[in-house]
């Protein structure tokens, strides 16, 4: 994938909600499960992507929670968001994330270009910034496919409904 089609692909997921991230089943590509959004005024209907990572050789998340919020977090009522939703803290029950301030492609990743010359194909660098999580991901190649409504699991609480 070439590096302007990936950046854009990742322009497309900006401030959207990030429902799921993290290594399928097989364990060797990372994907993203994406819910995008438009104004309602607009007509748009909501969908739910699925960005696939594939040939993922590195996969690094850290949080983005502040300490002192982590600290008026830990209640296990802040998992579910019918118990956590009038509690002080970071309710981890919405399940989901804003993908703010959103994905870069790291052009020029010195790791990615080791990973190339070691495997004999191309590889990419992206960060991917959430409101609670940051992505570090380094992978071969880039596919996006749509997902049926029904994968849009009705505990993700959105602001906009």
């Amino acid at each position: 994938m070439d590096p302007v089609t990936l950046q854009q692909a990742l322009d497309d997921i900006f401030d959207h909600a990030l429902l799921h991230h993290g290594f399928v089943g097989y364990m060797r590509d990372y994907q993203l499960v994406i819910r995008t959004t438009a104004d309602p005024r607009t007509g748009i209907a909501p969908t739910t992507l699925r960005y696939l990572f594939r040939h993922c050789v590195q996969a690094t998340c850290t949080t983005t929670v502040p300490a002192a919020t982590w600290r008026t977090s830990l209640d296990d009522r802040l998992i579910t968001y019918e118990t956590g939703v009038d509690l002080d803290g970071y309710v981890w029950g919405v399940s989901w994330q804003m993908l703010y301030p959103g994905a870069t492609l790291i052009t020029d990743s010195p790791s990615a270009r080791t990973w190339a010359a070691a495997v004999g194909i191309d590889f990419h660098e992206v960060r991917i910034e959430t409101n609670a999580h940051d992505l570090t991901l380094i992978f071969s190649d880039l596919h996006i496919e749509e997902l049926p409504t029904e994968s849009q699991r009705p505990e993700h609480r959105f602001p906009l409904q």
